[in-house]
């Protein structure tokens, strides 16, 4: 074992807190679930087979024991269960990989620091004393934030009426920004440039959504996907995002459409026609201009907004459509 993988192990081992002693035969043995269930569980999370490997630890069976009590008890069945841990090994994959990104940075300070100090030490250890430091406190900071986003897509669902026959189905206002010509761009930025960029362009736009009381569904790098029940506030949001991109300067030009209609609400995402079509508007907008869709314009008072309909044209998906530039008086 070479010294990197020797620290890579050491910092594995002090995130999970204990050693892998069990394989997945063994993991399916003590909790009483079928290798097939234990496996399956595991590749909803987005990790691989380890076949006999013994590569699972006390917590990882005592994960499978959980999910399968709430089987047991009959509060969900095993689908859902797989539904559910796809949903959370999506969701900590990507926020794993935006937290080593971002504390990269911090442990090569630390790791600096202690040189200059003459301390010996290398980057394993200032990322061990890091990941000391955080693990606990951010630990329940994640759960904290967890029961809020879940009180308020509870809010959401309830708002939609115990009677309604599809509670994953609802009328909002789709929006998505893009960078214009950004493969261009990074053909001409260095990649920390590209990096910085990316991130400003998606904190600034959540910023503008949350604002207005919407959400964002996605960030894609040089575009993001929001959704907001109100299209007034769904005009303010896409303007404000213009205000804090477009019009800055330091930053690329964006175009924004908006388009409303029923969508269908999946494991944290939205799909539907208004998904397609909102992207498919930022094809037709000018640099810094807000395109939607019919329906969007019927929706915005004509006493505050004037709505221009623009010549009729072909849009991939969905024949020949009429957009709307809109703007408020």
């Amino acid at each position: 074992m070479t010294p990197d993988e020797s620290a890579g192990q050491q910092l594995e081992q002090a995130i999970l807190g204990e050693e892998p002693v069990f394989s997945a035969a063994d993991v399916a043995e003590a909790t009483g679930a079928t290798i097939e269930q234990a496996q399956r569980l595991w590749r909803a999370l987005g990790f691989p087979d380890r076949g006999s490997e013994r590569a699972f630890t006390q917590a990882d069976a005592d994960a499978v024991s959980t999910l399968l009590g709430l089987v047991e008890d009959g509060s969900i069945d095993f689908d859902m269960a797989v539904d559910l841990t796809r949903a959370v090994g999506q969701t900590m994959a990507r926020l794993a990989e935006w937290e080593v990104a971002t504390l990269a940075h911090r442990v090569q300070e630390l790791a600096e620091g202690d040189a200059s100090e003459g301390v010996n030490g290398s980057r394993a250890t200032a990322a061990l004393r890091l990941v000391e430091s955080l693990t606990d406190p951010f630990g329940g900071l994640l759960v904290y934030v967890w029961r809020r986003h879940l009180a308020a897509a509870a809010a959401r669902v309830e708002a939609l009426g115990a009677d309604d026959a599809d509670l994953h189905t609802t009328q909002v206002t789709v929006g998505f920004a893009d960078i214009v010509q950004f493969t261009a761009l990074t053909n001409r930025l260095d990649h920390d440039r590209i990096g910085d960029l990316v991130e400003i362009f998606e904190s600034r736009c959540a910023d503008v959504v949350a604002g207005q009381r919407g959400r964002v569904i996605k960030s894609l790098g040089d575009a993001v996907l929001f959704v907001n029940e109100d299209p007034i506030r769904a005009y303010d949001t896409a303007e404000g995002i213009i205000t804090v991109i477009g019009r800055d300067q330091r930053m690329p030009d964006v175009r924004v459409g908006l388009s409303t209609g029923s969508v269908v609400t999946r494991l944290g995402d939205v799909f539907g026609p208004p998904v397609n079509l909102a992207a498919r508007l930022t094809a037709v907008a000018r640099r810094n201009r807000i395109i939607v869709d019919a329906a969007t314009a019927e929706r915005l008072p004509q006493d505050q907004f004037e709505a221009r309909p623009l010549p009729a044209r072909p849009v991939r998906g969905f024949g020949v459509v009429e957009p709307v530039a809109v703007r408020r008086h």
